[in-house]
């Protein structure tokens, strides 16, 4: 019977899209959880060795999180009952049924326990080697190549002379899982070995002879030669290469000079051109493992005694990885932008003009690109890594380090970016640029303060921080949230703290630094409250209340609510204080007349100013006659709808007229005027709507009209059919 269970343990059978085995593999374990029961300990000693070995590997290495747990209560039982497995105590306490329910903890960080007791070591690497790289989920090959470079340690010599010689043929064979799962594992194989030997002062020849480090130059050219870097399995032979690069690189192997150096750096260069080609799933993969080779071959391979760079291989690279950001298709843009940011930094020297002059072309929206937004975001995460790789120096050359010659440019990028509200198909596809801008402005600002501070200007430290406060007062909670969180790190940093910031005061009172980390920016209910209180600060009234304005007109029901009723609980605070009032006034009139005709703000700005109006905000202004905040307001709703067909925005209009009509003075004829013209429009849904409104309006407002025509007036409203 137990040849049959141990082949049972491990049974995983794949048909179509899924696999068969996890019933027999669960059954396989209560059998072995009976066995504890059925038979005393002295029958079943001869089977211990590999009963226990089976169900540790079920336990710790099998996919489904079932057989994984009826592994480990098998296995526990079999130590309760039999009292003969080896450390079946102590590998209980680390593998219990709650800790197998976590795949990755159980690859990387149990599996390297239990191989700490020689009876399971070889096993469990023999386990992967044979039925975990060829895996077919390919997850389950990654975690199996990770949990090997854990291992390594536990087994140098074994790995060194037994499993890699077997990996080597297997990943230039023909199954693609199989070639996969054993790139990859030489890779971490070989990075594991390579820092045992370090740490233990031996050269790397300890662990490696002539035909194993051929082998590994092999890998690539034996690929390019046989064509698999294309179609579908070169989705996956691209990054698994890549990643052995790194490792390799890493590693420090002797390859320096080797014509194999020029085989990775084209496989490199040709990954990110070909990143249009491979599936949407899988370019993301391609363009990290490519850029993370990039930068560890460089760091090892094209660096000198001096530290420099070989000005040729660095004006080729550099030059090539420019032009490749005017190319027309946008995953192109993407992948050389990353592969910029990942230089390090004495390819940069004398290049970093150029490289961020290149990055900003990137970032700029033109008639051709105005889809590119992942390319716009790729870039500005570049130049944060630029700017962190070049280092500050205030007084250096500008193709050196960041400096008072192109900090101004810098920021002017980056900031420029904050306001990118492309939308397409996918929606708002400018949030994730914007999100990235946001990224870049904080690690830039730090990274000037922690070594040259005085390269902050006033006038940009507030650019900056008003932008991100508009940010933070928008309608989606996950940019909010993100806009938020930068807000306080720049507010509470203090390694030193940044110059320059308008209000601190105010603000550290707003947001006290305790509430840093426990502040929820996703909810609007408790991020609202708190935003609208920077309305009563001169210098971010202005651009909170143009967050505000999308928020409060929105159409995300909780979003609005929270938002709209922070705004008025502002507004009432301030019904009193006429001059705060004025003020305020003059701010919001400023947000509309910047925005008129933008149908991004200006649509939901009216209907915020509907819910105000109704709301009774501007109550104070209706006892004086002729107002110029309504008059002015008057004129820029009308020059707004102007020829528009918008429906949604004439609807708003309608509310925002209506509400106007409180004021006293000459306005009011010129609204009725503009109201009858709405009652005459084109469209009926604007005719019915105009006609409810007004008779609301004239309900709500009955001195507007001589009582004497108002019973006739509402009849003729009611019932027409509009």
């Amino acid at each position: 019977v137990v040849p049959v269970i141990l082949r049972a343990l491990t049974y995983d059978e794949k048909r179509g899209a899924c696999s068969v085995g996890s019933n027999v593999r669960d059954a396989a374990c209560y059998v072995c959880w009976a066995f504890a029961r059925a038979y005393d300990p002295a029958e079943l000693i001869p089977f211990i060795n590999q009963i226990s070995s089976a169900l540790i590997i079920a336990a710790v290495f099998d996919r489904d999180v079932n057989c994984r747990r009826a592994a480990s209560a098998a296995f526990q039982e079999n130590v309760g009952r039999q009292g003969t497995f080896p450390h079946g105590i102590d590998i209980l306490t680390a593998a219990d049924y709650f800790a197998v329910g976590n795949r990755v903890n159980c690859y990387l960080t149990i599996s390297v326990y239990i191989a700490g007791f020689p009876q399971y070591t070889q096993p469990m690497i023999d386990h992967l080697v044979n039925m975990k790289i060829n895996h077919w989920d390919s997850v389950i090959r990654e975690l199996s190549t990770k949990a090997l470079h854990n291992l390594t340690p536990r087994a140098p010599e074994y790995m060194a002379n037994v499993v890699l010689p077997r990996l080597l043929p297997l990943s230039v064979g023909t199954d693609l899982h199989t070639r996969h799962g054993a790139i990859l594992a030489c890779a971490e194989i070989t990075h594991a070995l390579c820092k045992l030997a370090e740490e233990n002062n031996r050269s790397i020849t300890h662990y490696f002879d002539e035909k194993s480090l051929e082998g590994l130059k092999q890998i690539h050219q034996e690929l390019r030669s046989r064509q698999l870097y294309r179609g579908l399995g070169g989705e996956l032979m691209r990054p698994a290469v890549c990643t052995l690069i790194e490792k390799l690189s890493l590693s420090k192997m002797p390859f320096r000079g080797d014509p194999v150096i020029a085989g990775w750096q084209w496989l490199i260069n040709d990954s990110l051109r070909s990143l249009t080609l491979a599936s949407s799933t899988a370019r993301q993969h391609i363009k990290e493992s490519a850029v993370s080779a990039l930068a560890a071959l460089c760091n090892e391979y094209y660096i000198n005694e001096k530290g420099e760079a070989d000005p040729a291989l660095q004006d080729e690279l550099v030059t090539k990885y420019v032009s490749e950001l005017q190319n027309t298709e946008e995953m192109v843009r993407c992948g050389f932008s990353r592969a910029l940011g990942a230089l390090p930094r004495f390819l940069l020297k004398g290049r970093l003009q150029q490289v961020l002059e290149g990055l900003k072309q990137v970032t700029l929206i033109s008639p051709g690109n105005v889809s590119f937004a992942e390319a716009r975001r790729d870039a500005l995460i570049a130049i944060a890594e630029v700017c962190q790789t070049a280092g500050v120096k205030g007084e250096g050359s500008q193709e050196e380090y960041v400096c008072k010659d192109n900090v101004a440019q810098i920021y002017a990028t980056l900031l420029n970016a904050v306001t990118d509200y492309t939308t397409d198909s996918r929606g708002d596809v400018g949030g994730w640029v914007r999100e990235a801008a946001m990224r870049s402005l904080m690690e830039v600002t730090l990274l000037l303060v922690q070594n040259e501070a005085e390269l902050i200007d006033g006038n940009i430290c507030k650019q900056i921080m008003c932008c991100v406060a508009q940010q933070s007062a928008e309608k989606i909670d996950k940019f909010r949230a993100h806009a938020g969180s930068v807000f306080l790190t720049l507010l509470h940093f203090d390694h030193p703290p940044i110059p320059h910031i308008p209000h601190r005061e105010e603000l550290e009172r707003i947001f006290p630094r305790s509430e840093k980390e426990t502040l929820n920016w996703n909810a609007a209910s408790e991020a609202f409250p708190r935003i609208t209180q920077l309305l009563a600060l001169p210098a971010y009234q202005y651009s909170v209340l143009l967050g505000l304005s999308v928020s409060v007109g929105g159409l995300t029901e909780t979003t609005l609510r929270y938002s709209a009723q922070s705004l008025f609980d502002y507004m009432k605070k301030i019904q009193n204080d006429s001059s705060t009032l004025e003020s305020f006034c003059g701010t919001l009139l400023k947000v509309f007349e910047d925005n008129l005709h933008n149908d991004r703000v200006s649509v939901p700005l009216l209907t915020m100013l509907d819910q105000m109006l109704a709301n009774g905000c501007f109550d104070t202004f209706t006892m004086q006659e002729n107002h110029p905040f309504p008059v002015k307001l008057f004129t820029l709703c009308k020059e707004e709808i102007k020829k528009s067909k918008d429906i949604r925005k004439l609807r708003s209009s309608i509310g925002v007229f209506c509400g106007l009509i409180q004021f006293q003075g000459d306005m009011r004829e010129k609204v009725f005027f503009q109201l009858f013209l709405l009652l005459c429009h084109p469209f009926p849904v604007i005719r019915k709507t105009t006609a409810s409104q007004v008779y609301e309006m004239l309900i709500t407002y009955s001195d507007v009209v001589d009582p004497a025509i108002v019973e006739l007036v509402l009849t003729i409203l009611s019932d027409t059919n509009w």
